[in-house]
């Protein structure tokens, strides 16, 4: 099953809407006979690429996938169907479908005499696709905010210099989470300081993600690095913006709320157009808006030994007014990114539904 988590994730970044799944097939012995993941939305699922590995060896044979087998016919058919006519006897499965529309499978394998079991390195399998269960589960994108500070906390000089707090291997794995997301969002802020890019770079085959700009009054200057070809680009603005300096530009018009977008509001009109991760690389501002709004799963940050003194903080806002209100973290990892840490957390209190 670890083997099938690991193949699952060589699918994240290309197969949203759809989740990553990842199938390994061994025969009676135990051996490996056929292995396979969900390689891209539209196209076969995880265990059609495994019993096509596997051939006339999937009979008799065990089928450890990381989700319950499809059992509903869409762009590809049912693979509890397929497991069925491959011959194979037993089913091994990490995480249950919540997707109503999908799930069943593992009826439909019990009710053709197949054993189907569930659970096996669940949380592992759950944390390897959790945009897509976010997002059925939540009816939103799952949230990723990724900063880079100073160990004292400093995103930016006190003059506002920022390039570069971190050093290029933590830069270059940015580029992997960008590759990862169907989405990386900005706000105001970072447009007007930084004039971000956002494209992946780096990274072979890499699916472009969405980049979005939230920009309440359109400032965007039509000479901004966001605009080039390179990927696509939305502007999320207010209803009544000008936007006739940017012409061709896909816009998305939402109401404002204390002269702010609602987090609420983005989120559900990106699920709407399929996003299903969103990778936030916007200021402090921004991502205190997303805490505030309980709408981040997962915080990374990259931690550059280094010392400012002075300068804006990562995080601004986000509502919190004592310490009993602080929003608190589990770490799930720490490691090394060239001289830099980079640490992942998830906060402890569950995600807001909309």
């Amino acid at each position: 099953m670890r083997r099938a988590i690991a193949l699952a994730s060589r699918g994240l970044g290309s197969t949203s809407p759809n989740p990553v799944v990842g199938c390994v097939i061994t025969d009676a012995g135990g051996t490996v006979v056929g292995e396979g993941w969900h390689q891209r939305a539209g196209g076969p699922h995880a265990e059609v690429h495994a019993l096509r590995a596997a051939g006339e060896a999937a009979r008799g044979a065990t089928a450890y996938v990381t989700l319950e087998p499809c059992n509903h016919t869409g762009r590809t058919g049912p693979c509890a169907q397929a497991l069925i006519e491959a011959g194979v006897t037993r089913v091994v499965y990490a995480v249950p479908d919540p997707n109503p529309q999908a799930s069943g499978g593992a009826a439909t394998l019990r009710a053709a005499g197949i054993t189907a079991e569930s659970g096996l390195l669940q949380a592992e399998a759950e944390a390897g696709n959790a945009a897509w269960l976010t997002s059925v589960r939540l009816g939103r994108p799952h949230v990723t905010w990724k900063y880079a500070a100073t160990l004292d906390g400093r995103s930016a000089a006190a003059d506002g210099s920022s390039r570069w707090i971190t050093c290029p291997e933590s830069r270059a794995d940015v580029h992997r989470l960008r590759a990862e997301a169907d989405a990386v969002l900005v706000g105001t802020g970072t447009l007007r300081t930084d004039d971000p890019h956002l494209a992946v770079r780096g990274i072979e085959g890499a699916t472009q993600a969405l980049r979005v700009a939230v920009d309440t009054r359109a400032g965007l200057l039509p000479t901004a690095r966001i605009l080039d070809d390179a990927a696509p680009t939305l502007l999320v603005t207010a209803e009544d913006a000008d936007t006739r300096h940017l012409p061709g530009l896909d816009v998305l018009r939402l109401p404002l709320h204390d002269g702010r977008i609602a987090v609420h509001d983005l989120l559900d009109r990106l699920h709407a157009r399929g996003v299903r991760s969103v990778l936030l690389e916007g200021g402090p501002t921004l991502a205190g808006a997303f805490l505030e709004a309980g709408a981040v799963d997962r915080v990374i940050g990259y931690l550059a030994p280094a010392l400012l003194g002075a300068g804006p903080a990562a995080l601004a806002g986000a509502g919190i007014t004592d310490i009993a209100h602080a929003i608190r973290l589990e770490i799930t990892e720490a490691v090394r990114t060239g001289t830099d840490l980079r640490i992942t957390a998830v906060p402890t209190t569950a995600p807001k539904e909309h």
